[in-house]
């Protein structure tokens, strides 16, 4: 008669060695797509070059887009999504209202990718590489995007509305969701640097202005009331650059604007504002190749929340809606 011990241990093996694939399995890699869809990277690059070419602008809300999907359930796709009978979605939660963009350019990769290579690529992917692209096509750094996502069959705008941090959040509260994502106070202060590029609506920024704080600089605050009236309610969708100086090119002009208080968004000031993150707001404003770098990364290490791999999701057919 055989061991019973034996087996048990067979099996105990064999079930630990088909977890640990199953967990090789989901780990997202940059070569993902290399033999089902070769040409996805130029597919998708061509697309963001003539969108970013069209209107710089779109370089910054592209980037933002998956700023915001990662931050809501980890980089799955769902701020794509429109609201449907079972669902409501992202794209109307208070972060995203009249000011998250670029869905239209993301639909028109997605048609470009499916050309290619039909039903294999998500739209997950596709953002994050769109994000490094637009960054890489106003002059900043580039990096390998780690691939292998699939899309979300859900999303929520209750989410959306508790977990993007908001324009007058205070440091404490900036760092405390990072953390939660598994992100440093570098990373945070490196990916706030992506708002070296942009625009914000005055309902953003208003508060700030008007306050007659000491964190921020009188001239500065004078010339962005010249378009933002105090009265809410009245030019709430003007616009002002989020860096003053170079709003289309990815630069490390941002920290140096905090270094004298002319950060546009609260949000923006409090990581020069007398606390922990000082010093890596001078280090980014001194040292411009290291910001560049740890941005890099950090986008790196934001791409990695959360994604959704193996069986879960699916592959949208169509970013706005499930399959």
């Amino acid at each position: 008669m055989a061991d019973s011990r034996f087996g048990g241990v067979l099996i105990l093996t064999l079930s630990l060695f088909l977890l640990f694939l199953g967990n090789v399995s989901a780990q997202l890699s940059t070569g993902f797509y290399s033999s089902s869809c070769p040409n996805l990277l130029s597919t998708v690059k061509s697309s963001v070059r003539s969108a970013v070419s069209s209107e710089a602008r779109m370089g910054a809300s592209i980037l933002r887009l998956f700023f915001h999907d990662c931050f809501v359930n980890g980089c799955d796709g769902s701020i794509l999504l429109d609201d449907t009978s079972s669902f409501t979605g992202e794209k109307n939660a208070n972060p995203n209202r009249n000011s998250a963009r670029g869905f239209d350019v993301i639909d028109n990769i997605k048609t470009a990718v499916e050309n290619a290579c039909p039903g294999v690529v998500s739209c997950a992917d596709i953002l994050a590489i769109a994000a490094r692209d637009s960054v890489v096509l106003l002059g900043g750094p580039s990096w390998n995007v780690k691939l292998g996502r699939r899309d979300a069959r859900t999303a929520s705008q209750s989410q959306a509305n508790s977990d993007i941090p908001g324009p007058t959040s205070t440091l404490s509260q900036l760092s405390s969701r990072f953390s939660a994502l598994g992100l440093s106070n570098t990373d945070l202060v490196a990916l706030s640097g992506g708002h070296t590029i942009g625009q914000a609506r005055c309902t953003t920024f208003r508060g700030r202005i008007y306050s007659n704080s000491t964190n921020i600089e009188s001239s500065f605050a004078r010339t962005r009331q010249s378009n933002c009236p105090n009265s809410s309610g009245t030019g709430d969708n003007n616009l002002a650059p989020l860096d003053l100086q170079t709003p289309n090119s990815f630069d490390n002009n941002y920290y140096k604007n905090l270094l004298q208080n002319k950060g546009l968004l609260q949000s923006d000031q409090v990581l020069f504002n007398g606390g922990s993150t000082d010093s890596t707001v001078r280090n980014y404003a001194n040292a411009p190749a290291r910001f560049l770098a740890d941005f890099a990364a950090a986008m790196v290490r934001m791409g990695d929340i959360s994604p959704l791999t193996g069986s879960n999701g699916e592959i949208r057919k169509n970013c706005r809606k499930v399959n």
